[in-house]
């Protein structure tokens, strides 16, 4: 009885003790966006910013949840045609166009995971590209996304009436604060009672419902949010670049957001966060390369895989025997 009692205060001191060190490693990713923009371009990081919590919001899904979509461009895309028409032909304010891009992806979510969540495994990541697919053909079809060329020349607008968002510090800092608050949900989800049952379906489905739990229900509730913060994602993206084009809802963007999210690491928190900007470094950085930046990126993956088989950040938590 005494062990017992030994071993769980053991267990709640580990686990304050692996929170703390999140709690760090977050201060240090805020401070590292808080004064990169005086030594990087700040719409670079901007950009990272907006992936960064695309790929949170994959990770989610994928590394809490068990579930690999291949099709969740779909909510990026779609969130930033949203935005960009809403900004553009409606006029709304950028937070409102950003919101009804959000709204958007999370309708398109809740069509999209009644339709597949109830599948596991290669026939959920099908039915998601499947999805995807049609969401691709419908955006280029569709007479208010402009086909080929995009939502061009969309306005970012007054935040709350107030605040020009034409000012470079001021997007900066419009996206930042939206990427903390997204990161810290997604964290908080996580940590949550619910984001606990999500790693019971993880890891044994069958044993989460033997004691009761309605894992549709679940899965299906977390496969919402995911769309929802990637629709986020998205409107931003849109509001930064002033342009919503094919290329975010396209199959090849779905593949992007699994590889930032295996680079940095897989059921990580920050591994999201650290892949993307990696990959996206990468496609900035060596694009002066030419056509010889796919092999020389093709090269660096190999090596990542071969050698961080957990992603960056799971291999450096595991090499510091700490939870990240």
């Amino acid at each position: 009885m005494t062990n017992s009692a030994e071993l769980a205060v053991s267990s709640r001191a580990e686990a304050r003790k692996g929170l703390g060190h999140q709690r760090v490693a977050f201060w240090l990713m805020v401070a590292f966006f808080a004064v990169a923009p005086f030594a990087i371009y700040p719409v670079f990081l901007m950009k990272v910013m907006c992936f960064a919590l695309f790929a949170c919001a994959f990770n989610l899904l994928l590394g809490y949840v068990g579930l690999l979509s291949f099709g969740h461009a779909m909510f990026l895309g779609m969130g930033g045609y949203t935005a960009a028409h809403a900004a553009k032909v409606w006029g709304l304010t950028p937070e409102l166009a950003i919101l009804c891009g959000a709204a958007a992806a999370c309708v398109l979510g809740i069509a999209a995971g009644l339709l597949a969540i109830r599948r596991q495994g290669i026939y959920f990541a099908m039915i998601t590209l499947a999805l995807a697919q049609m969401v691709y053909f419908f955006c280029l079809q569709a007479p208010f996304t402009g086909g080929e060329d995009g939502i061009q020349a969309v306005p970012r607008g007054k935040l709350f009436g107030l605040i020009d968002l034409a000012n470079v510090n001021a997007m900066y800092a419009t996206v930042f604060v939206i990427f903390v608050s997204g990161f810290l949900l997604i964290y908080r989800i996580i940590h949550s009672p619910f984001g606990q049952v999500l790693k019971a379906i993880r890891e044994n489905e069958a044993r989460a419902i033997s004691l009761g739990y309605d894992t549709d229900r679940y899965k299906l509730l977390a496969f919402v949010l995911t769309a929802t913060l990637s629709g986020l994602a998205g409107a931003t993206n849109a509001i930064v670049f002033q342009l919503a084009a094919l290329n975010a809802v396209h199959w090849t963007m779905s593949g992007e957001v699994v590889l930032m999210t295996l680079v940095g690491g897989l059921g990580t928190v920050f591994g999201p966060v650290v892949g993307a900007l990696t990959v996206l470094a990468m496609e900035n950085y060596l694009a002066q390369l030419g056509a010889w930046v796919t092999i020389v990126q093709g090269v660096i993956f190999i090596v990542c895989v071969l050698t961080f088989r957990r992603g960056i950040v799971g291999e450096l938590a595991r090499w510091l025997n700490k939870p990240l």
